[in-house]
């Protein structure tokens, strides 16, 4: 007898092994102390950060090389195996060339190398990274992107300034302080009514996305929303598709800009018709656990192969290696209906 089916992988982005609480980073004696003996992790403006080319860990820096003390805009990451983590901004130095690896969604992108170094970008590269790096990166990036967004007051306009080594802003007018926000976003894998897992799973395609990428539906969490209301209510809005046996299965941090996305489960009837939302749904389709699988072993080498849905509908290229999704929907596929 089936079983209902479980992430079993820990998505990509929720890897972390570093001690972030917050007594380490308001203890400024002991974080100076440490200093000279801790790694930096470089961040650029598109936010890449260097690799070892082929390697699955972060090309670290040392941190003494910044100066005797952190920087000004030194952002603490957390502390592993007694090692403090910082991030900084900083871009490829010297005669970079341009290669080419894959990059998130499975396509070819184009990336700087330097010195034996690759500076790679979170979306693409976060699954080859070990656990520690993994962690560190996904903070790195996601504290680097609420900086750029709350350079001011929210109260009263005024400039803000760092404290707490990266993990508050202080307005330089009235003391206010703001701490890194993180938007709920729910995500939802809808399969059919059949037998416990269905045969069928619900995916869908936004007009802006290149022919052929589908993914399963995500939405944000409303204001005095519950987070099951509001896979109810994305699912009507987006596909008008009623949805019931809402279940949670995990979550992971997507900090593109700031979001945490929630995993959910649901089932529907496939026999309804669905109404795909004007503007922002192109297309909605039931695709059969037999596609997707195929679909899965066409995406191997990480460069995504599309593969003839049988309905002739479309192509199909799964969610990137990096993606919630993409473990949700390798859970279903693997699973008994």
């Amino acid at each position: 007898m089936s079983v209902p089916f479980s992430l079993g992988d820990l998505p990509t982005l929720s890897r972390s092994t570093v001690d972030r609480q917050e007594g380490l980073r308001t203890n400024p004696s002991r974080l100076l102390a440490k200093w000279s003996d801790a790694r930096v992790v470089l961040l650029d403006d598109a936010g890449r950060t260097p690799v070892v080319e082929g390697s699955s860990v972060l090309a670290f820096r040392k941190a003494i090389d910044f100066g005797a003390s952190p920087p000004e805009d030194a952002v603490f990451l957390g502390e592993w195996q007694d090692t403090d983590y910082w991030s900084l901004p900083g871009g490829p130095s010297g005669d970079a060339q341009t290669v080419k690896m894959a990059g998130s969604w499975g396509f070819v992108e184009e990336v700087p190398l330097v010195d034996g170094e690759v500076w790679v970008e979170l979306r693409g590269y976060g699954d080859l990274l070990d656990d520690t790096s993994a962690g560190l990166f996904t903070t790195a990036q996601a504290l680097r992107n609420w900086r750029r967004q709350a350079k001011f007051c929210t109260r009263c306009g005024h400039p803000t300034e760092l404290v707490q080594f990266g993990w508050a802003s202080k307005c330089t007018n009235d003391g206010r302080e703001e701490y890194p926000r993180t938007d709920p976003a729910v995500i939802c894998l809808v399969h059919s009514t059949e037998g416990t897992n269905g045969s069928h799973v619900l995916l869908a395609r936004q007009p802006i996305w290149p022919a052929g990428r589908y993914s399963v539906l995500a939405g944000f969490v409303e204001a005095g929303e519950s987070l099951e209301a509001c896979v109810l209510r994305e699912i009507r809005e987006e596909v008008g598709a009623s949805v019931s046996d809402v279940r949670y299965l995990g979550s992971q941090p997507w900090p593109f800009p700031r979001s945490i996305m929630l995993g959910f489960t649901a089932r529907a009837d496939r026999s309804l018709p669905l109404v795909p939302a004007d503007g922002e749904i192109e297309e909605a389709l039931w695709v059969s656990r037999e596609e997707v699988r195929a679909a899965f072993a066409n995406s191997a080498a990480r460069v995504a192969k599309p593969t003839p849905i049988a309905n002739g509908a479309a192509e199909i290229i799964l969610p990137g290696n990096s993606s919630i999704a993409r473990v949700m929907l390798k859970a279903w596929a693997d699973a008994e209906e």
